[in-house]
């Protein structure tokens, strides 16, 4: 086997005359620079290690510190208080250690707990400052004279060039909100969904729950955020997550699209190798810490924990709960093409391969013409199929032999890589591309993505990019952080030549693609067809309907004076209450990460205000003045509401807790199983961009991203996904049922454009008005 000989690293024979031994130079070579480069590696981590372990502070300042100490010293005066005195005294006596030695080493201890102390101090006075959320609640661009204040010393207190994970320690823990006011918002948020009888009883319930068990469950949550570093989010990822048994295809996994216009090469081949190496780029950098950490505002960090697990990070399946695999310094990578996974090893020589180089491997692939073995094919059906069957069958079928070593090389490898036989993409004259691009994405074929990878590059035919991801690990903004980075760097630095090739040489002695082995046996594939025939259900059952608002976007909606997320929050509640005439229990997903290890929480969209300003919009006894009025009130509330959930005041992440803490403690609660039953009819999630700010959209308008989304929550309801690309377009990204005869993908996508116009109007006679 061609694989066989590259391995062969040295040879030697045994005769009469002795051992004649014959060393390979390029491999020693390989192997030396390959050592050179992990070693290098080591030395970057410990480097950054130092520097994120003593931030806010810097190694050289310790310097500073001992150098100070010393001239003290040598001026005869003494800082330390008579410190240094009795370090001396405890030193143990030596002929080696003079009266000088033993006092320059004692000033260089007391000056380095004393620079340990500053830098703890620095650290708490941070952890202090951040812990103040006061500037959420204010207007944005009308600060106050205290916040600014407050501002300025975080910006002085988080020191320069912070690095990625530089601002761990200084993070404030995620605050347990009291069971009084999660249950007042709790009553406040139904309201507007139930009648007159339906609320009072759930009222009795609600303040039975709070006289008990609510206070028993709720001192040992307090005992849980106080031990661990946050309240939710272990609890939050074994049990939403990891538990659940049904299919991760759809119900869990999202997806991330392209740039939506530009497709800057429709070389397959050369399209995934810039990727590849970009996100290679990405990678080193993450392991390094080398990555500037996220901030609110520009001035407020953001907790960098989820991304650590972006690489070398798969779900492995259980019998009752998975769990999420991360490794550290994987080399390869493996390609799914036509039913055949291969090998493809991402370095040579200690360095990434260059792009030129990764097409050419890829080349290989879609060039190679063998077939899939015997089960092979729809093989990656079993992560889209229930958890049970395929937990079961990887440890029966796949826990020895080459089915072990070539499961083993999936779920080790870096990422996995789809070269798909199918175009796809967005073209405004066909009507339903962004459709089906959007449903490829999601789901495939149903065998052509590896589910449980923490994500899945998908490389069109046609050179169209697109990301299929595992959600247990981490939250979209996460993903949405180095995909921008992967697309940006695509186009703007690698680039590609004349006729469509990655840049670069090539080199020769590049060991090629390894084609996994597979002996799969019948019983075995039977299993696989069955995982794939409910896939294939669920798949076929996603209605999906992408809808480009061009007619305005975020500049006109500031004109209004308003939050774009709010106006389109309450466009989505119009829109809803048109397309069904009622209004539902709606989840808009926001983020947590200002405090440690934060992920998301919900914001109850559906309000009295929302529901008042919804109802008085088909209302042709209410005025215009009288609408906008409504409006006003409606987004108002919705923002206070969005700022309680980012500042650890919302209700769901609570009561979910309090549940779990319940279920622990065997105590049957009927309010928290009916709060917890309650289905989210209308599911929505804004798509953050423009994190990294590394295109300028004003000089590319053209490079914007479609964004990405996710499959329908409820059996009757809808999932919606959008993005506020640059100051002229929106995009919805909208999912539901077909089994559902309630729902209509396509007929909710006009309501959400009519909303938005609708709205867009009342503002527009105001003005013409004036």
């Amino acid at each position: 086997m061609a694989e066989a000989h590259q391995a062969v690293g040295f040879q030697f024979t045994v005769s009469t005359e002795g051992i004649d031994l014959h060393l390979s130079r390029e491999v020693l070579k390989h192997i030396y620079l390959s050592g050179v480069t992990s070693w290098r590696k080591r030395a970057i981590r410990f480097k950054n290690g130092i520097l994120t372990g003593v931030y806010p502070a810097s190694p050289s300042s310790w310097l500073v510190v001992v150098v100070t100490i010393m001239s003290t010293m040598y001026a005869r005066i003494d800082p330390s208080m008579g410190m240094i005195d009795r370090i001396k005294k405890t030193m143990p006596v030596s002929d080696y250690l003079t009266v000088h030695t033993k006092t320059l080493l004692s000033a260089i201890l007391f000056a380095t707990g004393l620079w340990l102390s500053l830098i703890l101090i620095l650290r708490y006075t941070l952890k202090l400052l951040l812990s103040y959320n006061g500037w959420i609640f204010e207007p944005h661009g009308k600060r106050s004279c205290s916040t600014m204040v407050w501002m300025r010393l975080v910006k002085l207190f988080s020191g320069r060039k912070p690095l990625l994970y530089s601002f761990q320690s200084s993070l404030p823990r995620l605050p347990v909100p009291s069971v009084k006011d999660t249950i007042k918002r709790y009553l406040e948020s139904v309201r507007p969904l139930l009648d007159d009888e339906q609320y009072n009883q759930m009222e009795i319930v609600a303040n039975e729950f709070r006289k008990y068990p609510a206070p028993t469950l709720q001192r040992y949550l307090v005992l849980k955020s106080w031990w661990s570093t946050n309240y939710v989010s272990d609890w939050w990822e074994e049990y939403i997550y990891l538990r659940s048994r049904s299919p991760i295809m759809v119900n869990s996994n999202f997806y991330v699209m392209d740039l939506l216009y530009i497709t800057p090469t429709h070389r397959q081949a050369a399209r995934a190798a810039n990727a590849v190496h970009a996100m290679l780029q990405y990678r080193r950098k993450l392991e390094r810490g080398e990555h500037a950490p996220m901030r609110a505002q520009g001035t407020v960090p953001m907790c960098s924990f989820q991304m650590e697990r972006i690489f070398n990070t798969t779900r492995i399946p259980g019998i009752d709960t998975d769990f999420v695999q991360h490794l550290k310094d994987r080399k390869h990578l493996v390609v799914y093409h036509k039913g055949r996974f291969f090998r493809v090893w991402l370095y040579y020589g200690g360095r990434h391969l260059w792009p030129s180089e990764l097409e050419a491997q890829f080349q290989k692939i879609l060039d190679d013409p063998t077939e899939p073995q015997p089960g092979e094919l729809k093989l990656a059906s079993l992560t889209a199929g229930e958890r049970v069957p395929w937990a079961k069958a990887r440890l029966k079928y796949f826990s020895q032999g080459v089915n072990r070593s070539s499961l083993e090389t999936i779920e080790t490898a870096s990422f996995f890589l789809t070269l798909d036989d199918e175009a796809h993409g967005y073209e405004a004259e066909k009507l339903r591309s962004l459709d089906l691009y959007a449903k490829s994405l999601l789901h495939g074929k149903c065998y052509d993505r590896w589910f449980d990878k923490s994500f899945n590059l998908i490389v069109y035919r046609n050179g169209k990019l697109g990301l299929n991801a595992e959600h247990s690990w981490a939250d979209a903004p996460i993903v949405g952080h180095m995909w921008e980075y992967v697309v940006a760097t695509d186009c703007f630095q690698l680039g590609y030549t004349e006729d469509g090739h990655s840049n670069g040489d090539i080199s020769k002695d590049l060991p090629h693609p390894i084609k996994l082995q597979w002996d799969i046996p019948s019983q075995c594939q039977g299993i696989i067809e069955r995982s794939y025939t409910l896939a294939k259900e669920i798949a076929d059952d996603v209605d999906f309907h992408g809808c480009l608002f061009e007619d305005f976007g975020k500049g006109l909606i500031k004109k209004c004076r308003t939050s774009p997320d709010a106006f389109i929050q309450l466009a989505l509640q119009l829109a809803h209450f048109r397309d069904k005439g009622e209004f539902c229990l709606t989840y808009e997903a926001s983020m947590t990460r200002i405090f440690k290890e934060g992920r998301t929480e919900t914001v109850r969209s559906c309000t009295n205000e929302s529901t008042a300003f919804a109802s008085a919009m088909d209302d042709p006894l209410k005025s215009n003045d009288k609408r906008l009025e409504l409006f006003h009130k409606a987004a108002e509330k919705h923002q206070h509401m969005y700022r309680l959930a980012m500042t650890g005041s919302g209700i769901d992440r609570h009561l979910f807790c309090l549940y779990i803490v319940s279920k622990y403690l065997g105590i049957d609660s009927p309010f928290l199983k009916q709060v917890l039953s309650e289905p989210w009819r209308l599911s929505t999630s804004q798509t953050p961009q423009q994190q990294l700010n590394l295109i300028d959209l004003k000089r590319f308008p053209k490079y914007v991203s479609a964004g990405g989304g996710f499959g329908p929550v409820a059996d009757d309801g809808y999932g919606v996904s959008y993005i506020i690309v640059g100051e002229d377009l929106i995009t919805f990204h909208i999912s539901s049922k077909f089994s559902s005869p309630e729902t209509d993908s396509y007929r909710f996508g006009q309501n959400i454009r009519q909303a938005m116009l609708d709205i867009q109007a009342l503002f527009m006679n105001k003005e013409n008005r004036m």
